[in-house]
């Protein structure tokens, strides 16, 4: 199962009639393999329309099933358009992608810290448990000291 947006969704986020979009998809198709996008089955559509209770053919609705667009296919989307929003979406999904891999590197950076500590610490414990099992073998003996006084043969 993949997340998806609907050629009907994003024309409405871009500004855009689904028929300018997918005109724009259509001319620029060897952006959009798919993993990128792909066109529902009437199944789905129909199962779409009865979910969210759209217009039904005959009634003003879409002749053709709607195109289902992954997150890749929304990024190549705002490159293929040619409008103000598209170039801003585009940008901000650019400065997504590089906020995301500072984040990885800072993350990657964080835990192979996290791994070089945890080596020390466990150096340090057994450098400990060898101590105190040196300090137990210098302590000698408790000996018990012996009773003063004198013994009597009564109690």
């Amino acid at each position: 199962m993949r997340r998806v947006s609907t050629d009907s969704d994003l024309a409405e986020l871009y500004h855009f009639t689904s028929g300018n979009l997918n005109l724009a998809v259509r001319r620029n198709i060897d952006r959009f393999p798919s993993d990128f996008m792909f066109q529902l089955t009437k199944q789905e559509h129909a199962a779409l329309l009865l979910q969210f209770a759209r217009a039904k053919t005959g009634r003003g609705g879409r002749q053709t099933p709607p195109y289902a667009f992954t997150e890749l296919g929304v990024a190549m989307l705002s490159s293929v358009l040619n409008s103000d929003r598209a170039v801003q979406m585009n940008i901000l999904i650019m400065r997504a992608f590089v906020r995301l891999r500072e984040a990885l590197a800072t993350n990657e950076a964080l835990a192979r810290r996290i791994d070089e500590l945890s080596a020390i610490q466990h150096k340090h414990a057994i450098a400990l448990v060898g101590v105190i099992r040196e300090i137990k073998q210098l302590k000698a003996p408790r000996r018990r000291k012996p009773r003063i006084g004198f013994y009597t043969s009564d109690k």
